[in-house]
């Protein structure tokens, strides 16, 4: 039976009403179903071969084998050195970060001088350079016997370290490195937190006759602790997760010293062919590093509260 002329007139009406009422759901969805897809698909087939023996130099195929990865990963003690390696560093990079990018930043902010925007363009220096090209540098300083630093400190009297080559002190260094390339990175986000606190509290405080620290600790710090917050939240995710400046450095080395999870990751995957194995730990990172974050923004919060 062919359609009315009146019923083929309205569809469109209907149609464009449709668009009009949810065009902005509609416009963004296609990205958004992408965007989702494309973080579903590697999240759920990493998850799927953490339950897997596929493993080449075993000849294991992809088969799965349930939960053996993780039972196995429970007794590895490589892991759990890896594990402690990844936190030693975070925490102590993230500590020196932050201590030194808001004494900088208060610093800087303290003073008005001329050239003080050539000062802060010249900060971002180190952050400009690719990381891998950052620890080539560094290796070369660090290098026990021909190094620039160790000469530097036997011309002075002082002792030389091993530096990277001692199992004692790879983690510091190699953590001097990470703060040497983001601290400044601290410092213009608490740069730009200072710029956008009120001024009433701090004219408040010079009226009550407050002395330059107790109106730091009392007045400045409270008000940026939710700024600060936000870039230690920041450089957690970036500094738990770094690779290239280990691996191009040490690799892992000496021994397993350095080894942080995504190092030993890596290794299984791509040096051992352990793909199950491999998977399954970044899935454990994964959920650290969802975790720990989770944890920090509800610090944060609490903060703010």
């Amino acid at each position: 039976m062919p359609r009315s002329p009146l019923a083929a007139n309205t569809e469109p009406i209907v149609i464009n009403r449709f668009i009009d009422r949810h065009q902005r759901w509609l416009f963004p969805a296609p990205a958004v179903i992408f965007i989702v897809l494309m973080m579903i698909f590697p999240i759920g087939y990493t998850l799927w071969n953490s339950f897997s023996g596929w493993s080449l130099t075993a000849g294991r195929p992809n088969t799965l084998i349930g939960p053996k990865n993780y039972i196995d990963m429970a007794s590895d003690a490589r892991f759990w050195n890896a594990v402690w390696n990844t936190f030693y560093f975070t925490a102590l990079a993230m500590a020196l970060e932050l201590l030194l990018g808001v004494a900088i930043a208060l610093f800087l902010d303290a003073k008005d001088y001329r050239g003080k925007r050539l000062v802060t363009s010249i900060l971002l220096l180190p952050m400009m350079a690719t990381p891998v090209a950052v620890a080539m540098v560094w290796l070369l300083m660090f290098e026990p016997t021909a190094g620039v630093i160790n000469y530097v400190l036997g011309e002075i009297g002082l002792p030389k370290p091993l530096w990277i080559a001692g199992s004692s002190s790879v983690i510091p260094s190699l953590a001097l490195v990470d703060i040497w390339e983001w601290t400044p990175l601290i410092t213009l986000i608490v740069l730009a937190g200072l710029t956008g606190l009120p001024s009433e509290p701090f004219e408040a405080a010079r009226v009550d006759g407050a002395s330059y620290w107790q109106t730091l600790w009392n007045v400045t710090l409270p008000m940026l602790m939710p700024t600060i917050s936000v870039a230690g939240l920041l450089r957690f995710i970036d500094c738990i997760k770094t690779f290239d400046i280990i691996y191009a450095m040490t690799g892992g080395g000496p021994g397993f010293s350095s080894e942080t999870l995504n190092i030993y990751t890596y290794n299984q995957a791509f040096y051992y062919f352990s793909f199950g194995y491999a998977s399954a730990l970044l899935v454990v990172f994964f959920t650290l590093v969802t975790g720990v974050s989770l944890l920090v923004t509800y610090a944060r919060r609490t903060l703010e509260v």
